[in-house]
């Protein structure tokens, strides 16, 4: 008489770690974006704020970052293109 369960799922968050092979400078890339905060003396990476799509990041200096809030693959990969613009942009203004 027992009745199955069957659960449904929706994916809701994805957080990812991805690598980039560059070096990066946090300081300078706080002072040159108006996306990335970045304060060491409480959190030793970066945050950086993504509108379209919605995501947050963690840099860290040695490449690392750690993106949270996107709901699929597709949202996952324009974040992450969208925050190599902004690395991109923030080191040339830098240079």
């Amino acid at each position: 008489m027992s009745k199955e369960i069957k659960p449904t799922y929706k994916i809701v968050n994805i957080v990812a770690s991805v690598q980039v092979p560059m070096q990066l400078d946090l300081i300078s890339l706080a002072l040159n974006s108006r996306n990335i905060d970045y304060e060491p003396e409480q959190f030793p990476g970066a945050i950086l704020k993504i509108e379209n799509p919605k995501a947050a990041m963690l840099l860290f200096k040695q490449g690392k970052i750690i993106c949270a809030g996107t709901r699929s693959k597709e949202e996952l990969e324009r974040a992450v293109a969208e925050a190599i613009k902004i690395l991109k942009a923030a080191r040339k203004t830098n240079s």
